[in-house]
Order: C-alpha cells, then sequence, then structure tokens
C-alpha cells in the first residue's frame, strides 16, 4: 500500500541515512520502525491518563494515614 506521510526534515534526513546504513530502502526502514513502535506498549505515550493514577494511590495513603491519625488522636 502506497501513502504519503508529512515528516519533519530532520527526522527524514535521520531516517534515510540510517536506512543507507543498513542497505535497506526507506520504505522498509519505516515500516520496520512502525513495527517496532507498534510491538512495545508504553503507558505513558499511549494512555497518558495512567500517569495520574498512579499519583492517586500516593493520595490515597496519605488519606488513610490522615484517617488513622484522626483516630488516634480523637
Amino acid at each position: 500500500m502506497k501513502t504519503t506521510l508529512e515528516i519533519p526534515d530532520t527526522i527524514f534526513r535521520r531516517a534515510k541515512s540510517a536506512a543507507a546504513q543498513r542497505g535497506i530502502p526507506l520504505g522498509q526502514f519505516v515500516t520496520e520502525a512502525v513495527r517496532d513502535k507498534l510491538r512495545t506498549p508504553s503507558i505513558s505515550a499511549d494512555k497518558p491518563w495512567m500517569q495520574s493514577f498512579g499519583k492517586l494511590r500516593l493520595w490515597n495513603l496519605a488519606v488513610a494515614g490522615t484517617r488513622a491519625l484522626r483516630t488516634v488522636a480523637y
């Protein structure tokens, strides 16, 4: 399948150079790069909201600690 992509000039030049160093066509290099990126799940990239949920765990511990202190104090 053929498609058109807009790639910044600096990235295009780096990709073209890397493909030439490996002795493969640019299309094959881009295909492999995209395949590798799709193969590796990245929580922060795919689901940025997941980073915030990790912070809620710490907040929950702080609230639990405050409740425990309140119980002891009264």
